[in-house]
């Protein structure tokens, strides 16, 4: 156990030069460290509780999805009874379930059969209880067709995901840092971004839908007599500026075919607009729909609101642009939101908090109070405990946390006041290890044993104490890690790599300096 070969120790120092190395650009200012090559610019993010920021908990509109699920279902039932020329009457949502009238009783079993296509097993965990997306019951000729609690969760949860994923896109559209974003509950979403001071610009981008959809202009009869007569195939909509427009309902091209959104400036007259572009499916629509709409306005609306009705002057190919009474400032955050694409459901601010970065840098400081308390007292207790090997040990400890700051740097890790917390754990266990080396070796010379065996059967004997030890936390900040969130995870991030730090400098760099020790100078007594 005390023999190196020169590459085998080569390579140990090695290894905890470079990854200390990593924890360097943390000791240096921002804008110092930028001037760096890209891959010598990896820093240690601070958390929301160390830096500041805002933290904001929304909720998806669980309702806002159940009309979205019996709409299709609404759909699907006159799409399947048509396709099989079923009569029916008396199609209607009422609650939460679809009713449909069939009219002959002789049709009622095909019906039956049809409509029951449209309910699908449940996959997943669900799949071996049975469990299907429609309950499906006649009353006489009347059908109702009702989604199932697993399948509303399912679509729930669904919506929740592709939120998480829309949001992240669009936080990180603003160019904001680090941002965390992770799913709280069944229905909720915590967005944190460190540094961030008015949290108010990132909850009007967060709360809009940002359903953009193409559609023409209904000029069959005013917005008047639209009021009076109230047409089935269109709606009347507000614009910007208060304005009402008759809008057909049937959708020409939307927003899920684009590809880009970017900020612009109208060649013409200066103003900010923004310009767009389809991918082949919406670009071949767009052609269409405006070659063959020349000379007439269509909508452009965003969340049921008209932003701008320009009238088509020529078939537009795949690109173009939304004007209105945009900024600088509305024109990046429409674009930003359009990048992005549209939420599946409303999203409603619950919770919002704002850490000032006087408390973050309170928190900073008492971080560093403990740390450096901690660290002496255990410093002082191996030196006064195990005299010279005390010393070994508080070199590797040192090298241990330089370590720590050096894989959580390469990482991008966020560090929080409980990763902190992680840290100081770290060198408690890191001492202990050494502990337990040094009292085995102890034990062994007490047995009778000559130094030189002592120490070495003391590193053999100890290992798998230490390993059992450290693998059962290890273990415990993995699960942490998995069921945790936020800051509990970063415990068990810092957690977590302290421990694997600790084994290598424990078994390699301690044992490493106690083997060239005794080659030096032969001891005969162990110094403890």
């Amino acid at each position: 156990m005390l023999f190196f070969t020169r590459w085998k120790a080569a390579a140990i120092l090695l290894m905890a030069l470079v990854v200390c190395l990593f924890a360097v650009p943390n000791f240096f200012p921002e804008r110092t460290v930028k001037t760096w090559p890209e891959w010598a610019q990896r820093r240690i993010v601070l958390g929301l509780d160390l830096q500041g920021g805002s933290s904001i908990l929304l909720q998806v509109d669980t309702n806002e999805i159940r009309k979205t699920q019996l709409q299709g279902v609404y759909e699907d039932v006159l799409r399947v009874l048509r396709e099989a020329r079923i009569p029916f009457t008396g199609r209607a949502i009422k609650g939460s379930s679809v009713e449909v009238h069939i009219t002959r009783d002789t049709d009622l079993d095909a019906a039956l059969a049809k409509l029951r296509d449209l309910s699908q097993p449940m996959t997943g965990v669900l799949a071996s209880t049975g469990q299907r997306t429609l309950n499906i019951t006649n009353n006489g000729n009347t059908v109702t067709l009702t989604p199932s609690d697993p399948a509303v969760l399912e679509r729930v949860r669904q919506a929740v995901d592709q939120s998480i994923e829309i949001i992240q896109r669009r936080v990180n559209g603003l160019g904001l840092v680090e941002p965390t974003i992770q799913r709280q509950g069944t229905d909720r979403v915590l967005v944190q971004v460190p540094g961030l001071k008015d949290p108010q610009e990132l909850i009007d981008i967060l709360g809009k839908t940002a359903k953009l959809d193409f559609r023409m202009v209904d000029l069959t009869m005013t917005v008047e007599q639209a009021k009076e007569t109230h047409p089935s195939d269109s709606e009347i909509l507000q614009g910007e500026n208060g304005e009402q427009y008759l809008v057909e309902k049937r959708v020409l091209v939307s927003g899920s075919d684009l590809t880009n959104a970017q900020p612009s400036f109208d060649q013409q007259t200066g103003q900010p607009v923004v310009s767009f572009q389809f991918n082949s499916t919406g670009a071949r629509k767009f052609y269409d729909v405006t070659a063959h709409n020349i000379g007439k306005p269509f909508a452009i609306v965003l969340d049921n609101k008209v932003i701008s009705a320009p009238v088509i002057q020529a078939a537009i190919n795949g690109a173009g642009q939304i004007t209105g009474n945009f900024t600088v400032k509305s024109a990046n955050d429409l674009a930003v939101l359009l990048r992005a694409g549209a939420l599946p459901a409303p999203l409603t601010v619950v919770e919002q908090r704002t850490v000032g970065p006087g408390l973050g840098q309170d928190s900073i400081n008492a971080g560093e109070h403990a740390a450096y308390a901690g660290a002496a007292l255990v410093i002082i207790f191996m030196l006064a405990t195990y005299g010279l090997f005390g010393l070994f040990a508080n070199i590797a400890v040192a090298v241990n946390v330089a370590m720590i700051f050096g894989v959580l740097s390469l990482l991008g890790a966020t560090l929080t006041l409980p990763g902190i917390a992680g840290i100081v754990l770290t060198v408690g266990i890191a001492v202990d290890s050494n502990v337990l080396i040094y009292e085995r070796i102890r034990e062994e010379v007490r047995a009778g044993r000559s130094a030189i065996n002592a120490i070495d059967a003391g590193f053999t004997r100890a290992l798998a104490t230490i390993l059992d030890s450290n693998i059962t936390t290890f273990i415990a900040a993995a699960v942490l890690f998995y069921i945790g969130t936020g800051t509990v995870r970063g415990f068990a991030v810092t957690l977590g790599v302290g421990i694997l730090t600790t084994l290598f400098t424990a078994f390699t760099l301690t044992r490493l300096i106690v083997a060239y020790w005794v080659r030096l100078f032969r001891p005969r007594v162990v110094p403890i």
